[in-house]
């Protein structure tokens, strides 16, 4: 009699074990039943559009009505198999199809166009024309040269760490006018890229009439013209994104100070620890998770950069200054090839992806080994 007590009063290992098979069957049914319209609509709706078929849908439309019962049918799925936990993960779902639709879709369309030779100055429309652009990629000297100066434009985010790393050891000291310096340090983050390349770029070191310029006359540069040399161009664009974003990353190390435990500074100070030996022994690896984080989030904006670059030298010249996404864009805006910057497009997608992986695993076992 107490054996079958505590049989009836156990709690089942998993709640969804209580569910009807038929349920789950059902469940089951239902999502490949959808799943295969799916997919059946879209092929029968893309042989369509190719003219592989003469059997298909004028519009998109169908194709959306479609997904939307297939969202549902995912959502009566997860109840039917899952009980009050499929309940709780209907939440998710819209986040789930919203993931699908604007994000996953447009990736695989991408990897389509970029199998294609669409430019929008031709009438023949978009032909599949299987791996020819990414031929083209390899050979283009261009390209090289954009990938090339994303390697020196991420290499200057370490010089912006350590002028970072130094403003907000500074603005964490007891200084005179601290909270005023702190927001003019922070003003250039508050302008648009745009903006300063216009405001600081173009007039202060414009080559005739620049204040820079004139102050480089004066210390002895015959011709200071910032942006017509390529190594100098290079360099002018490098410290004008610097400027604009050094204070991202001081914001970023500021806070990290400021939530630093002063009793392991003190006993530092009381153990004899010299300012350097407490900088170097215990700041610099307490700060290391967020000396990480705000390396690898400058990293990440500094492989986006392009207006600056367009707003100052549209890449010149002759392509010197050019960065993998400011000649995307112009491959787009002056020879609307769509389907050739595309596939740049996504070649420097998969590069990101690879060495961002990469570096998040260097860091964390640099991070975990140091602590």
């Amino acid at each position: 009699m107490a054996e079958q007590t505590s049989t009836a009063n156990a709690w089942p290992a998993n709640p969804a074990d209580l569910i009807p098979a038929g349920r789950k069957r059902l469940g089951w049914g239902l999502l490949a039943a959808a799943t295969l319209g799916l997919l059946t609509i879209i092929v029968v709706q893309i042989l369509y559009k190719t003219e592989m078929s003469t059997v298909g849908f004028d519009t998109w439309r169908p194709v959306i009505y479609a997904y939307i019962l297939w969202g549902a049918a995912l959502g009566a799925w997860q109840v039917l198999t899952r009980g009050e936990d499929g309940q709780r993960a209907l939440f998710l779902l819209p986040a789930l199809l919203f993931t699908i639709a604007m994000v996953i879709f447009p990736t695989l369309f991408g990897f389509y166009i970029a199998l294609t030779d669409w430019n929008l100055s031709s009438f023949t429309g978009r032909r599949f024309n299987g791996l020819d652009n990414f031929w083209q990629m390899l050979a283009d000297p261009y390209y090289r040269n954009a990938l090339l100066n994303m390697v020196l434009y991420v290499l200057a985010v370490l010089v912006e760490y350590v002028v970072a790393f130094g403003l907000a050891l500074l603005l964490n000291a007891q200084i005179r006018a601290r909270k005023f310096f702190r927001v003019v340090f922070l003003l250039p983050l508050m302008l648009s890229p745009v903006a300063v390349s216009w405001m600081v770029g173009k007039s202060l070191m414009e080559y005739r009439f620049g204040p820079a310029a004139t102050l480089a006359r004066h210390l002895g540069w015959d011709n200071p013209a910032f942006f017509s040399d390529p190594i100098t161009a290079r360099i002018s664009i490098m410290m004008l994104d610097a400027w604009t974003f050094i204070p991202f990353m001081m914001i970023m190390l500021l806070a990290g100070l400021q939530a630093m435990s002063r009793e392991v500074l003190e006993a530092a100070r009381v153990d004899g620890a010299t300012a350097w030996q407490t900088f170097w022994q215990v700041t610099f690896p307490l700060m290391l998770p967020v000396s990480v984080t705000a390396v690898i989030l400058r990293i990440i904006f500094k492989l986006k950069l392009a207006d600056i670059i367009i707003t100052l030298t549209s890449g010149g010249p002759g392509g010197a200054t050019d960065s993998v996404s400011s000649f995307i864009y112009r491959e787009y805006r002056d020879r609307s090839n769509v389907g050739y910057g595309t596939m740049l497009a996504m070649a420097y997608l998969i590069i990101i992806v690879v060495f961002v992986t990469w570096l998040l695993k260097v860091a964390s076992r640099f991070v975990r080994n140091v602590n």
